[in-house]
């Protein structure tokens, strides 16, 4: 990550939420295509060495993004996120839960709501995103599960394909 873009992780036990505030060296209309369009997502999304694999995505309000964090060893752990709202080159939010390969939720695993709001700054572009649990245990339970360091791989992932797509 280049150290001159803030990069700030904050987690709020009391109200079950992940707050990340993270800077992108690339335009508001990049940085919202790499997250809303299945053939960037598919290059950043996953912290390596795995990778994403998308099935479907409708990325339009109660649409799908049905997809798949492949291991090394080619083991599919299915996702899907339920877009809820979307205000395009602004914001979107969307419910994420794993899955199996059609979409059913597995009721054992926390559901994420993600909120994610997108602003053009002087040369770059602001991403603040909050993650809501339902409750503290799920909160706790995806930070043991390394949320914190996913993401962060995930997200210099896609530093380093802003680099390429701003060339």
């Amino acid at each position: 990550m280049n150290p001159n873009l803030s990069f700030d992780f904050t987690v709020d036990k009391a109200n079950h939420t992940i707050r990340i505030r993270r800077a992108f060296a690339g335009s508001l209309d990049l940085v919202w295509d790499a997250w809303t369009l299945p053939e960037l997502l598919d290059q950043w999304w996953a912290p390596r060495p795995y990778r994403t694999e998308t099935k479907s995505m409708n990325f339009t309000e109660g649409g799908t993004w049905l997809y798949a964090m492949i291991s090394p060893e080619n083991e599919k752990h299915w996702c899907k996120n339920d877009y809820r709202t979307i205000a395009p080159g602004k914001s979107f939010s969307g419910l994420d839960a794993f899955c199996d390969e059609h979409g059913a939720v597995n009721t054992a695993m926390p559901r994420t709501l993600w909120t994610n709001v997108f602003t053009a700054t002087d040369g770059t572009t602001l991403v603040n995103i909050t993650a809501l649990y339902d409750n503290l245990a799920d909160l706790e339970k995806v930070i043991a599960m390394g949320f914190k360091e996913g993401l962060t791989l995930a997200l210099g992932n896609l530093d380093e394909l802003l680099l390429t797509l701003n060339k």
